[in-house]
Formats: structure tokens, sequence, C-alpha cells
């Protein structure tokens, strides 16, 4: 019995079934810097392969030599676990005692090697965003032995890279994938030395720090809505006006709920609540985590998934998208104080516009935030590559929900920064208390 270190994060590589139930065929994983794919993916291959015969074949796009190759990484993880007494490595190849075979070849530089590999169990496919369609169109079909499986890791570049549109794309993964976004985040042995580079790059160029550490894709600088913001860490005054935004999830679109404070020209996000496929009975515990004790029946809920929620959520007045209407109703009947965002016209651009005018810092913990502030874009002509004056409809939500949220101060202008003396509300024992101060307009 051996006791090998594995980031818990990388436990799908032994799961038995995919996320849709079938047997597994592909195992994915994507992620930023540090996050311990590769390491994990050649410990996982070498534990598997002593513990039954296998033949495995690591893969790169790219391979001229062996120098090339993971070779000298699966090497490592060998040794690292405890294993040098069962493997034989040679110049070329690995070979266990119990007959386990592990093979290495480029994808692109050596495809009549591939053609010919035969009852593969697993192919490991390493930096896979650099893998073209043609080779996996040649992989793929190669990989046929019964039960056989399909790794891939790799740093997210592109959308339209391949294995991205075969793993996120919009129609979704193949049968039997099992697809996982894993960061330095999730890796309990991120070495101190990398934790310094990250965070150097989170107060300095948060595109890079999105891209490099968070697997974000690469953008297209030029054509960012924002650049008026900064990722740094702060503490939110207990006396702080808070304002908070939603945005209503349809499909693969994320329910979304952010709050903020401004001071000044600042303007601060210090909490998000994000989730795709949110049903609509989970939306309360999505904003506000456990319902309150001594609640009315008609206002209770349950939080089966433990979402923490957003603190202060109950209490202070939510401006939420219109465009539902009886989430919205749902959503007062739980106890929220929400109002339906008011739309129109020129209301998108003229919101964006605003945002645009404060300098905005972000709290770390806000990463999808930070995400879409990223990515936001003007849409660019597919001919000429020029910059439309017109936003793209993606990556949007936590900015929809930054909109609304300060709605009232955009409408108001100067005047919604009047306090206005807190009204007094019944609190869930029937008590009467003060209520919260909030700005509103004079």
């Amino acid at each position: 019995m051996l006791e090998v270190r594995f980031p818990s994060a990388f436990r799908f590589l032994f799961a038995d079934t995919a996320d849709d139930g079938q047997p597994v065929r592909y195992r994915a994983a994507y992620g930023g810097r540090g996050s311990a794919k590769s390491h994990s993916f050649c410990s996982a291959a070498v534990i598997k392969a002593a513990q039954q015969p296998l033949r495995v074949g690591v893969y790169r796009e790219i391979q001229k030599s062996i120098r090339d190759s993971a070779k000298r990484l699966l090497d490592d993880k060998i040794a690292e676990n405890g294993l040098s007494g069962f493997y034989e490595s040679t110049d070329t190849e690995i070979r266990g005692k119990n007959g386990s075979l592990f093979l290495f070849n480029g994808l692109r530089t050596n495809p009549d090697a591939i053609k010919s590999t035969e009852g593969l169990d697993i192919a490991i496919v390493m930096e896979a965003n650099k893998v073209a369609q043609r080779s996996w169109d040649l992989l793929i079909p190669t990989v046929r032995k019964p039960g056989s499986e399909i790794w891939a890791e790799w740093n997210p570049d592109q959308p339209t890279d391949p294995v991205d549109v075969m793993f996120r794309g919009k129609d979704g993964p193949p049968p039997g994938s099992i697809v996982r976004q894993v960061n330095y985040t999730e890796n309990p042995f991120f070495p101190d030395v990398l934790r310094q580079e990250a965070e150097y790059d989170l107060r300095r160029d948060p595109e890079r720090y999105n891209h490099v550490w968070l697997g974000g894709y690469q953008t297209n600088s030029e054509a960012r809505v924002f650049r008026n913001w900064r990722v740094e860490a702060f503490e939110t005054p207990a006396d702080a006006v808070l304002r908070f935004g939603a945005d209503w999830g349809f499909a693969i679109d994320p329910t979304t709920l952010l709050r903020m404070f401004v001071v000044g020209r600042t303007l601060y996000i210090d909490q998000e609540a994000y989730k795709i496929g949110c049903e609509i009975d989970e939306t309360p515990a999505l904003f506000a985590g456990d319902c309150p004790p001594n609640r009315p029946e008609d206002q209770r809920w349950q939080n089966p998934h433990k979402h923490p929620g957003v603190p202060g959520a109950l209490r202070w007045t939510i401006t939420a998208d219109s465009a539902r209407p009886e989430t919205v109703s749902y959503m007062k009947r739980k106890g929220f104080r929400i109002i339906p965002a008011i739309k129109g016209p020129g209301s998108l651009e003229d919101g964006i516009e605003f945002l645009r005018t404060f300098d905005i810092v972000v709290h770390p913990r806000c990463v999808h935030t930070i995400e879409e502030l990223t990515l936001y874009s003007w849409k660019t002509d597919p001919l000429t590559g020029e910059i439309l004056p017109i936003l793209a409809d993606k990556d949007n939500h936590l900015i929809d929900a930054a909109r609304y949220g300060l709605e009232a101060l955009r409408r108001g202008g100067a005047k919604a920064r009047a306090p206005i003396e807190p009204a007094k509300r019944r609190d869930y024992t029937g008590r009467d208390r003060g209520g919260d101060s909030e700005w509103q307009a004079a």
C-alpha cells in the first residue's frame, strides 16, 4: 500500500462514471497556471498503470524529440509515488513489471505512428489547446479499444480552439465526458513563489491574471469596454450604503447578485452570487444562504446546496432585471425587497457609460465579476476587424446586475445621494425596529 499526495480537485481521474452517468470516455481539465493539471494527470496515469496492465499514449501536438515530451514529468511522478522499483524507464518509453507501457509521440509531427498505435487503453493529450482539429480527427478513432479513454489538459487560449469547442462549446461535451475547471486556488501544494507572482499580476494586470492564473480566454484588449477597474482586497465600512443588483438566469445563463457601494467617484464591488442553471426555488438560498428562523411559512426556503449567500441581501433593496416579473414576484413573496429595473431605449448604453465614469475596485473573491470585466467587449467587424460601437451580448450578467444596482444613482444624479431617515420595518418576530439607511432621490 502506497500513500500518495493528490489534489482532491482531480479525484475525477479515478471516477467510474462520467457526468452524464455513462461509462467514462473523456476526462478533461482546463484552467490556469499552477493548478497541477499535468502533474495530477501523470500521477494518476502511473498509479493506474501500476494497478493493472495499461497501454498509455502520451501526446503533444508537436514533439520533435523525447525531450519535448512529458516523459521527464512521468519519471518524476514514478519516483515521487514510490514506484521506481516497479517501472523501468528507457530513453523512449516506460515499462511496468505488470506489462504496462507508456509511449510518447507528436500528433502533428508523427501522424503515421499515431495511426499504427493499436490497443491503447488511455491517450493523454498534454497542452490540448495547441492541438489542431486534424490531429483530433486522427487520434479519436485510433483510440478505439473497448473501455479506452482520452484525457486532455490545457490552459485555455481562445474559445474557437478545437479542444474548447469539443468540451466547452454550445453543443456540450461528447457523451461519457468529465470536464472540470481547476485553478491554482484548488491546488493545496501551490508554491509560495508562484503565489507571489499570481498576486502581483492580480494587482498589476487583471486581464493577464484572469488568463494566466484563472484560465480565462485570451482577449482582444482593444475591444474591451472596461479599463477603469482593478482588483484589490479591501474592508467594507460598517456604515457603507450598500447597493444590490440582480440578473435572472435562463438555460445556460447564470443567475447573479452583486453587492456594491460608492465612495466619491469610486465604485467598490465586494460580494457576488453566481450560478448557472439556478432554479427559481433555489434563488432565495443563492442570494441569502440559509433561511432565517421564525419566517412565515410562505417565506421559508431550503438550502441543500449550502449557498453562503450575500450578506445583507434580505435587508437591502435589490434592483433586478424586469424581464422576469414572475421571478421578481416570487422573490418578494420570500421576503426580499426587490424592485424591477426600468428599461427603455438606450438604457443599456447609458448604464454602461455610467459604470465607465467610476474607478471600479473589485474584491478578489468576486472571480466572476473579474472575468466579465476582463472579457466584456465591443463587437468587431468579422470582415475587417474594425471595432464597432455595438456592445456584445455576452460576458455581461454581473455587469447587468451592476447597471441595475446603480440605476437609482444614475437616474437621480446628485439628488440620489441625499440621505433619508431609516424607515421602520417589522422584523421576523413581528417587533418594530429601525430600518436601514439608504440613499434615494430627495
